[in-house]
């Protein structure tokens, strides 16, 4: 029985750049060892090869919006269902991991059974297949803190959690702004331990454009982000980050976070919304802390009741 089942869900292997990205993410997975089982999720173009060449369970049938992208929901309850282990981790296709990505999950999970592992990345140029050969973790921290560039604690590309967590989820699209920020948020609203890994867990993203994305554009600017936001419970949800995590894990240990001033007034922000449980006084916080973002949304929201009268009145 492996301990953690890492899933994910591959672009196409039609772009060479992409398809080699995928590959050395795949690979490095494999060298994680033996309390690591993979699992890739859809049919695109290449992923039963590369499943099958790298040792990772394939399950080609995934349910998709009406655009044809995956949703979040069927991934999660696939590999639920397939894993054996007691720890999930959904992991986009283009991360490399290190040995402490599974080590810090067996320190957390000895802590405690209700959580959320989330943390930053490093950015790094990739263009070639690597290889993860003795030694391959120093040489891969080296490379990225040289080269590299550490990510802003926006956009998450790892969750880490206990198997039975994350029933009945949103229908989000897979790749598109929105469905990560709402996985810190409902962990909060749910009590868990909301654990900050930045510091323990070290990844690397590997760089690559947008031009798998219609019309190239980035994932927040699509149509399937603003369903993905609505389908969340809106902006005031979408602006979860890793800085709203309650806890930190350093060197194997869970701690809670430090209260400076700039966070506790965000906990009094979103007090209402996960320790009241209210959305009406969850809205009421919002206006009030972020007026000009909630105006924003209110004129959305009311534009968008315009447009559903007008079609109504039409038919």
């Amino acid at each position: 029985m492996a301990f953690l089942t890492i899933f994910t869900t591959p672009k196409p292997f039609t772009n060479p750049h992409i398809a080699t990205i995928q590959r050395n993410a795949l690979a490095n997975w494999q060298a994680l060892g033996s309390d690591v089982t993979v699992i890739v999720l859809g049919d695109e173009a290449g992923a039963a090869e590369a499943a099958a060449e790298f040792g990772a369970l394939h399950l080609p049938v995934v349910v998709r919006n009406a655009e044809g992208t995956p949703l979040i929901s069927d991934l999660f309850d696939q590999a639920r269902s397939h894993a054996d282990g007691p720890l999930l981790a959904y992991v986009n296709a283009d991360i490399l991991l290190l040995p402490d990505f599974v080590e810090t999950a067996r320190r957390v999970y000895q802590q405690t059974s209700e959580f959320l592992l989330v943390g930053q990345r490093w950015d790094l140029d990739v263009t070639e297949p690597l290889s993860f050969a003795a030694g391959w973790d120093a040489g891969l921290r080296q490379r990225a803190q040289q080269f590299g560039k550490l990510h802003p604690p926006a956009g998450s590309d790892y969750f880490i959690f206990p198997r039975d967590a994350y029933r009945g989820m949103p229908k989000f699209a897979i790749g598109r702004a929105g469905w990560d920020n709402w996985m810190i948020y409902h962990a909060r609203r749910k009590g868990w331990a909301t654990i900050d890994a930045s510091q323990s867990i070290f990844i690397v993203h590997q760089n690559h454009d947008y031009s798998h994305l219609p019309n190239g554009q980035p994932h927040y600017r699509l149509p399937e982000s603003f369903e993905n936001v609505r389908l969340a419970g809106g902006r005031m949800v979408t602006r979860f980050l890793l800085t709203d995590c309650n806890r930190s894990v350093n060197s194997g240990r869970v701690n809670r976070i430090p209260l400076t001033w700039k966070k506790f007034w965000r906990e009094v922000e979103i007090f209402p919304l996960i320790g009241l449980k209210s959305r009406v006084l969850g809205w009421l916080a919002y206006a009030i802390f972020q007026p000009a973002n909630a105006l924003r949304e209110f004129r959305g929201w009311v534009n968008s009741r315009r447009k559903i009268k007008s079609v109504e009145v039409e038919r």
